[in-house]
């Protein structure tokens, strides 16, 4: 082949990874330095960056994410689809950039020496090194229900002003959905539909974006949550012949069924990667699932040899991570073996670590002891690393007293703003404690944690390196089931929620991975406690976790059980109809329940209507698998009947009192069997005072949290506008400066980094959240008392902000359960008749049954 054919390096795709890795290339070149500095970029269409070429007209392009510098030849910042196109190709004409454009690659191949790149319309060309920049958009991943082929359904969106006065359906959470919603919504009625409870893969600005369209009155967008389309069908010309919607799409959604016409539908649900291709040149992927990424090492260099590959298709679709890594990239193939930008941050991180590696070595040295996060490259693996925080833990007094000045001593010299809060703790600290909330995930590096229960001390696990834990929080909101200690030496790693959920959604062998571990220690703690986990997998792959949506039916009298259910997530509530014909309410199982065994106990046939309150999760155990357990652990035999004995005292209760399962289902009706802490008011003890509302303003500002009259009434029971403090908690969704959070004792409440964006006020289901002004100081109540100055206790009616108020902005305020107050909720304090009152759920068949 004519040397003018051979390249000492070939970058395939001119996307931003490609670009940035020609850029760094093409200077290189302009040095000289090297022997053979020759390369070629080589890109399948007609122009650069095509992927963002086919953006829509218009966009917003951001830099996410904002704590990574950019590295890179090229200049890239937030700015217009158009904006960074023209400067791309500015700079490639600048430095003279050798591009082929359309030229369509059909194979790689490599023998002793050399890389031959074969296209389908040209020349075949050589190169010593070759860079896969090519992307992971492949083909766009159809809808997968009947009516996918029907002509509303589009898989791209390039110009959004073509459209108009329509009713348009997006499909899909990731930020192409919501970036074409929000375009559409601006002359078009739109929703979006996610098929999960938030928009965990969105970059922040969208994020922020689409809740803010959505919470806009003004805005014609609406979000869908824990939602999947059914189908989709014509709607037939004899029933409507007009020029209004000609299709129909049904919807399964998180409270039941809904269908409406709709003039369009936008999937943008990612694509299937060109992986056959990828393979077919040699390059080995983590595992046999279709979203696992190829096999790369620090580097980005694959399994093959002299193959590096770069940007989305490793892993990182964001465009300043594949900038940075094109500049790596050639770097590191011209023998410039830099360190990645991410260094400095990891460096931060491993800081109070009690062993001197090189970042590289403690990353490595994490991920092979950590195997669940085996399906994640090391680069990945690192993003991961970033986003958490590390917890090391000391048996030796002397050594902990060192380290934790070490720490303080670190702490004070760095920006706490970037600096994560590792944690230096003793040996036997609690690392949290049953019955506090959490949603934090914990993976184990070193030494040991013991589980244990707080009540008889009984240990129930020692978990090893390599383990996790806090996945019954994670997956369930359940407050924590255990006490967990550190024994001995130990290092943790401590994930935030949003950053596991996030990873779960990408990853679907991480999150079966935890989804089993989940199943198994429910099976050990529910059936069969002592049967060690690794002895249970054989019989735990076998159970199932089924959703039931609100209102939705788990079983009914008469059928006939073969399984009992243990209750993962949400409440299922139980009804019957009984003598006097009267449907009555005979109890509600929350999350950690276990209901329906008697299936398995003696009687089969149900007696009972189940019924999900809310959008519920369930792990079903059948027959064969309960009889596997109980056969080689009877241990667990005994709580069960004692539990069932125990629901047969209380449903026998409830059928002799209707009035009180009436009341049950009332509260089931307000949203209650998702609450852990509920304000309730009896009011035939209530004077209408309003010393509940007034208290709660005088404790919070001058703002009140409470609305008294407003809310539901059954019988003399009264549910006002208060927070409920949901086990999973709707507000927290989507919050895009995370300021809503929960205390270990279950109090919901919003800090001081609230922008007031309104997406929590709009996610509660139940209007306990609104959007304020903090209200202007008052005069002392000496002064009121004596003098008359000012106005009164409570919130004051239309109160005007002042100038401090009106520049910092309306936030977002809700009830926090007065969590500061050592005398508790200040609205039940101040209750002159006791007519207000908190329950838990545990709480709330004694209080019926008394009221």
């Amino acid at each position: 082949m004519p040397k003018a054919n051979h390249y000492y390096l070939a970058i395939i795709g001119a996307g931003p990874a490609g670009l940035s890795a020609a850029g760094r290339a093409a200077w290189y070149a302009a040095q000289g330095n090297a022997p053979d500095s020759s390369y070629i970029l080589v890109e399948g269409s007609a122009g650069l960056a095509n992927t963002i070429f086919n953006y829509q007209k218009g966009k917003f392009v951001m830099a996410e994410p904002g704590y990574l510098m950019l590295r890179s030849d090229l200049s890239f910042q937030a700015g217009s689809r158009e904006d960074i196109l023209s400067s791309w190709e500015s700079s490639a004409k600048s430095v003279e950039m050798n591009i082929r454009s359309d030229a369509k690659v059909s194979g790689i191949e490599r023998d002793a020496d050399k890389f031959t790149i074969q296209f389908t319309e040209a020349e075949d060309i050589t190169a010593d090194f070759v860079v896969l920049a090519i992307g992971s958009e492949g083909n766009p991943r159809p809808l997968g229900v009947p009516g996918q082929y029907l002509p509303l359904v589009q898989y791209t969106l390039v110009d959004a002003a073509e459209y108009s006065n329509e009713t348009i359906v997006v499909v899909g959470a990731g930020d192409s959905a919501i970036e074409n919603a929000l375009a559409l919504a601006k002359q078009n009625q739109v929703y979006i539909l996610n098929r999960r409870s938030e928009f965990s893969r969105a970059k922040e600005g969208n994020l922020d974006a689409i809740l803010k369209a959505a919470n806009n009155k003004n805005v014609s967008l609406s979000c869908y949550y824990n939602t999947v389309v059914e189908k989709v069908e014509a709607i037939p010309a004899s029933v409507d012949e007009s020029e209004d919607p000609q299709y129909q799409i049904f919807l399964n959604t998180g409270e039941g069924q809904e269908n409406f016409p709709v003039n369009r539908i936008v999937a943008r649900l990612g694509s299937v990667p060109a992986r056959k291709f990828l393979e077919s040149i040699g390059i080995e992927f983590a595992s046999e699932n279709i979203r696992s990424n190829p096999v790369l090492d620090e580097r980005y260099e694959s399994s093959v040899p002299g193959l590096f590959v770069i940007g989305s298709l490793a892993g990182y679709p964001l465009i300043k991570q594949g900038m940075n890594q094109g500049h790596d990239v050639v770097s590191f193939i011209f023998g410039d073996l830099i360190e990645p930008v991410e260094y400095g941050l990891l460096e931060k991180q491993f800081q109070y670590l009690p062993f001197a590696l090189t970042v590289d070595q403690t990353t490595r040295l994490f991920r092979q002891r950590i195997p669940m996060f085996n399906e994640m490259n090391l680069l990945q693996f690192r993003e991961l690393i970033i986003e958490s925080n590390l917890m090391v833990c000391y048996q030796e007094e002397e050594v902990y007293q060192r380290e934790s000045q070490r720490a303080r001593g670190m702490q004070s010299e760095a920006d706490k703003s970037e600096s994560k809060d590792t944690k230096i703790r003793r040996s036997g600290e609690y690392i949290f404690r049953q019955g506090s909330f959490g949603g934090s995930f914990f993976t184990i590096i070193k030494g040991e944690v013991a589980l244990t229960l707080k009540q008889t001390g009984r240990q129930i696990a020692v978990l090893g390196r390599g383990q996790f834990f806090g996945e019954s929080g994670l997956l369930s909101g359940q407050p924590r089931s255990c006490d967990a200690v550190a024994v001995g030496d130990c290092i943790l790693v401590e994930t935030p929620r949003r950053t596991m959920i996030k990873l779960m959604n990408s990853n679907d062998q991480i999150a079966e991975g935890i989804d089993l571990i989940f199943r198994l220690r429910a099976l050990q703690t529910k059936i069969a406690p002592k049967i060690a986990i690794d002895e249970l997998v054989e019989i735990g792959v076998k159970t199932e976790v089924r959703r039931i949506r609100a209102g939705e039916t788990l079983y009914e009298p008469d059928d006939v059980g073969n399984s009992l259910f243990i209750v993962r997530s949400g409440s299922i509530t139980l009804s019957h109809v009984n003598h006097e014909g009267k449907t009555v309410v005979v109890g509600q199982f929350q999350a950690g329940a276990v209901i329906g065994e008697m299936a398995l106990m003696g009687d089969r046939q149900r007696h009972h209507l189940a019924v999900a309150s809310v959008l519920t999760e369930i792990i079903e155990v059948e027959e064969e698998e309960f009889f596997q357990l109980v056969e080689n652990d009877s241990s667990g035999i005994e709580k069960l009947q004692r539990d069932v004995s125990e629901k047969y005292v209380q449903q026998n209760t409830m059928d002799a009192q209707p009035d009180v399962g009436q009341a049950m289902q009332f509260f089931m009706d307000q949203g209650l069997g998702e609450a852990t802490n509920t304000l309730v008011i009896d009011e035939s003890l209530c004077v209408s005072c309003d010393f509940c509302e007034k208290a709660c303003a005088e404790t919070h500002g001058g703002v009140s949290r409470l609305d008294r009259k407003s809310g539901s009434s059954f019988a003399q029971l009264h549910v006002p506008v208060a927070c409920r403090h949901c086990q999973q908690p709707h507000c927290m969704k989507d919050c895009p400066p995370d300021a809503i959070h929960r205390k270990g004792s279950g109090e919901v409440f919003i800090d001081s980094t609230c922008i007031g964006c309104g997406n929590c006020m709009n996610n509660c289901p139940y209007g306990v959240i609104r959007l304020a002004y903090d209200a202007p100081s008052k005069p002392s109540i000496w002064s009121w008392m004596l003098f008359g100055d000012g106005d009164g206790a409570g919130e004051v009616e239309n109160y005007e902000p002042d100038s401090k108020a009106l520049a910092k902005g309306k936030k977002a305020v809700k009830c926090d359960a007065c969590m500061s107050l050592a005398t508790g909720p200040a609205c039940v304090s101040a209750c002159p008749t006791g007519a207000a009152k908190r329950l838990s759920q545990n709480q709330y068949l004694s209080y019926l049954q008394e009221h």
